[in-house]
């Protein structure tokens, strides 16, 4: 009898793990093996770059620890490979593997510093001129229009090139990295902008937004709070396709000479160091790092691929 006036207790709600892995975007992640083999590799990459000091057997980046006399040593399995430079050193005798992982580094931190300023400085915009319309809408979306016409790279080279020639010989290692930061997200704002205008556009005439109107709540609270939201999924698919982008644009800055400098490599001006001894048989100074390059570009853009799959409704 006491037991049936007993009244059930409710079972506490899902933590936000366990919601994750209940969720259908975690169910279409485990069913692609090419996809989870991808984030392997995109993972690996990130904890290479983060270990680097701890995995390299030299700091490429500290000259009192290269020598001269160790250039150009081929590839450990090759008969003039000598230990422990698995990948063999180029011309300054910087370990080649040890290079890759500082370089790794670089081009990471550039790729993601640009894209969360892109999408920070985008996102920002396209609320604004989807919520508040009428000429700052006009007005953003006109300058999004005009930089649509100019390609990323030639925008980067604009922006870079103008605050090398105000600034000349100045800048040093780290100042070259934040004006490559810029550069990129400034070259990337326009989509993560289109895209949050096209989703407010939308949600600001729902009852939801009324509502929120209606007890007084700010434009900002509204924006950041209910509308931003519900624009987060093509955001997030945007994001990971601009992060493999924003590192080939640092990487063809750097190899065009307009990037990191010689004496802090990223992947790119490994791959232009290497260039230059491509011919006379030190194939391995560019072969690596672009292959490290390459692989990295590949496993992001799958992960995009997938993302963009996984958040449309229409293919679910």
């Amino acid at each position: 009898m006491t037991d049936a006036l007993t009244p059930e207790i409710a079972a506490p709600p899902p933590g936000p793990m366990k919601r994750f892995v209940q969720s259908d975007l975690f169910y279409s992640f485990r069913r692609s093996k090419l996809t989870m083999v991808a984030a392997a590799i995109t993972v690996l990459f990130f904890l290479v770059a983060i270990f680097a000091p701890l995995l390299a057997v030299q700091n490429p980046f500290d000259p009192a620890q290269l020598q001269l006399m160790n250039s150009r040593i081929p590839p450990l399995w090759s008969a003039d490979g000598q230990s422990p430079f698995l990948l063999g050193t180029d011309e300054q005798g910087r370990d080649v593997l040890s290079a890759i992982l500082y370089g790794l580094r670089i081009s990471l931190t550039v790729g993601v510093l640009g894209v969360l300023f892109a999408s920070t400085l985008g996102i920002s915009l396209g609320l604004t001129a989807g919520y508040f319309g009428g000429i700052v809408d006009g007005l953003i979306m006109r300058v999004a229009d005009v930089q649509l016409t100019f390609p990323a790279i030639l925008i980067a080279l604009l922006i870079d090139g103008v605050v090398k020639s105000v600034f000349g010989n100045q800048l040093d290692a780290g100042s070259t990295l934040a004006v490559l930061v810029v550069a990129i997200g400034l070259s990337f704002w326009v989509q993560y902008a289109r895209t949050v205008r096209s989703s407010v556009m939308v949600e600001k005439n729902k009852d939801y937004v009324a509502a929120a109107q209606l007890i007084g709540l700010p434009a900002p609270v509204i924006m950041l709070r209910h509308v931003l939201p519900n624009a987060m999924g093509p955001i997030l698919v945007i994001a990971t396709i601009n992060l493999a982008l924003a590192v080939i644009t640092e990487a063809t800055l750097s190899f065009l000479g307009s990037g990191m400098p010689d004496t802090m490599p990223s992947l790119g001006t490994l791959i232009r160091i290497g260039n230059n001894y491509l011919f006379s048989g030190e194939w391995w100074i560019v072969a690596f790092p672009g292959i490290a390059l390459a692989g990295l570009i590949l496993a992001i853009n799958l992960l995009g691929d997938w993302l963009r799959d996984a958040l449309n409704p229409k293919l679910r």
